[in-house]
């Protein structure tokens, strides 16, 4: 397993993975050493984010193998196809996967998500529009919202 760790517009972040797939993009909440040297398995991963924050890149095309279980994967799975830029709520997610009742189930595998932007958690919000939990902090989740949003504010000055 090879990792580093990156400095970006939300904090240092950890990537993490092998031949089989990147199983960990994490952002940090403390001040970490960035990695010298990126190892090769990871460069691809480090090249996309990049260009995500830069607002030149809208999908990744990255090997993923993140680890959980079936059902973990299954809401991943679903959170990869959130599309840029929209958003979805954990209700309607949990009915799209066929069980509106698993809500928090739903809510729960969103909240383990190890792949940070690549999977896109942060476009799920409440029912009623609200920033609701965010594991890397609602500061952040908000700020990728905005960072996708085709709206963006102008300045009055």
């Amino acid at each position: 397993m090879e990792s580093c760790i990156i400095n970006t517009p939300l904090g240092y972040t950890k990537i993490s993975g092998d031949n089989n797939g990147i199983n960990a993009i994490t952002v940090l909440n403390t001040e970490e050493q960035e990695t010298d040297i990126i190892p090769g398995i990871l460069q691809d991963c480090v090249y996309q984010l990049q260009e995500y924050f830069e607002g030149k890149r809208q999908n990744f095309s990255l090997k993923l193998n993140p680890q959980g279980t079936n059902f973990q994967k299954t809401v991943w799975d679903a959170l990869a196809e959130i599309p840029y830029g929209k958003t979805t709520s954990y209700l309607k997610l949990s009915r799209e996967l066929g069980d509106e009742k698993a809500i928090r189930a739903v809510a729960n595998a969103n909240g383990k998500n190890p792949i940070w932007i690549v999977i896109p958690c942060h476009r799920v919000i409440g029912s009623d529009g609200s920033l609701t939990g965010y594991a890397g902090g609602l500061h952040r989740k908000k700020w990728l919202l905005e960072h996708e949003s085709p709206y963006k504010q102008q300045t009055l000055f």
